[in-house]
C-alpha cells in the first residue's frame, strides 16, 4: 500500500511547516486527490489516522479530501464533461470510447492549520 508511504512523506513536510511556524500542533490538512492521480482515497485515510495516533504533532488532526473535477474530451465528436467521480464509460453525446481526460492527476496539499 504506497499510500502508507505517501502519507510518511506529508507527515514529514508537515513537520518542517510545523517547526518553521513554531507550531506544537496539526489541528487540519486539507489535500486534493485527483482520481487520476493513482492513491487510493480510503487507504489515504487509513494510512493517515493510523500514523497520526503516533505522533503527537498529529493526534487528532482533521483530514480533509477534496476531490477536482476531470474534463473527459470525446476523441471523436470533441464532446466535454466534466466530473468529479468516475471516469465515464463512453461519450454521452455520440458513444464513443475513447476519452481524453485533462486534470484530477495531482497530489497537493491545499492547507494546513496549526497552533
Amino acid at each position: 500500500m504506497h499510500e502508507m508511504s505517501l502519507v510518511a512523506g506529508l507527515f514529514e513536510q508537515l513537520k518542517d511547516l510545523a517547526a518553521e511556524n513554531k507550531a506544537t500542533k496539526v489541528v487540519k490538512v486539507t489535500m486534493e486527490i485527483g482520481p487520476l492521480c493513482g492513491v487510493v482515497v480510503d487507504s489515504f485515510e487509513f494510512g493517515f489516522e493510523i500514523l497520526s495516533s503516533q505522533e503527537p504533532l498529529f493526534k487528532d488532526a482533521e483530514l480533509v479530501i477534496e476531490i477536482p473535477e476531470v474534463t473527459y474530451t470525446c476523441t471523436t465528436c470533441q464532446h466535454k464533461e466534466v466530473i468529479a467521480g468516475p471516469r465515464p464509460d463512453e461519450c454521452a453525446k455520440c458513444g464513443e470510447f475513447f476519452l481524453t481526460p485533462k486534470g484530477g492527476d495531482d497530489l497537493i496539499l491545499k492547507q494546513v492549520e496549526m497552533e
